[in-house]
């Protein structure tokens, strides 16, 4: 029963891991879920107490990342609702469409949303980019993080 345990721990961990760039995937609350589920099954002898806390700090610190760098860089652009409403809708859209689809449909989902707003096609292009930069961004820091995370975690294993 340990292996299977620990089995489902490592795969927690892989697909959050996977989920980190994939928005349908709660990422770092996967990982997190394998690291404390790894935990428990090695009674807290290796994975104390104090570094689930520091992971569960992280943990939410990758979900800040990820909700508020977006809104900062349409925000900074001065998106309207809409655009970030086309965002979202891109996001999602962009896991159906691949790698491509994931990276560019964000910054398609806001361009329409803020041209439906405004009708102004550079302010639209505009609004565009900037919340795709903060998309990109917000996505390479919260893969640092969980990269981190799972950093914690093999080093309290090994050490």
């Amino acid at each position: 029963m340990s292996t299977l345990l620990w089995l489902l721990a490592l795969a927690l961990i892989a697909i959050g891991a996977i989920g980190t760039v994939l928005p349908a995937l709660p990422g770092a609350v996967l990982v997190f879920g394998g690291i404390a589920l790894a935990a428990w099954i090695d009674d807290f002898a290796r994975i104390s107490p104090l570094t689930l806390g520091v992971l569960a700090a992280m943990t939410i610190l990758a979900w800040a990342v990820d909700f508020v760098a977006a809104t900062l860089g349409a925000r900074r652009a001065g998106a309207s609702p809409l655009a970030l409403a086309g965002a979202a809708l891109g996001t999602l859209a962009g896991v159906f469409t691949g790698l491509w689809g994931l990276l560019f449909m964000p910054l398609v989902g806001a361009a329409i949303g803020e041209f439906l707003a405004q009708r102004d096609l550079l302010r639209a292009g505009r609004v565009g980019v900037a919340t795709w930069l903060g998309v990109l961004l917000g996505t390479a820091a919260k893969v640092a993080i969980v990269f981190a995370m799972i950093g914690v975690f093999v080093a309290a294993l090994l050490l």
